[in-house]
């Protein structure tokens, strides 16, 4: 699985449709904006399964959201966690991690 990271609106979409329309392969079994599927009730033992779910899919990408003003709001906060929670899990289990940065992608890890 390759994983995408980055702020909002870096191209990170952008970049996984351009890689796969190169091949002439499709990006039908990727994952967009996986840190909007973790919900508020979820467990660290939920999100590691839908860390494993998402593993088996062929691209997945999910924003940063730790940078910048912490929010006042504790379900705000906890939300940030989850959602790191589950980005630091994809990158464990990922192939490749591509940092995302103005549409600039960057290797942090490549082990194909």
């Amino acid at each position: 699985m390759i994983f995408i990271t980055g702020p909002k609106y870096s191209g990170k979409k952008e970049y996984v449709k351009e890689l796969f329309s190169d091949t002439g392969e499709t990006y039908d079994d990727c994952v967009f904006d996986a840190e909007m599927l973790v919900a508020d009730t979820m467990s660290d033992e939920e999100i590691k399964i839908l860390a494993d779910h998402l593993a088996s899919k062929r691209a997945v990408t999910a924003s940063e959201i730790g940078s910048g003003v912490v929010p006042t709001d504790k379900s705000q906060r906890e939300f940030r966690e989850r959602a790191g929670l589950l980005s630091g899990l994809l990158a464990q289990r990922a192939d490749t991690v591509i940092r995302m940065i103005c549409g600039i992608p960057q290797i942090l890890k490549d082990t194909k």
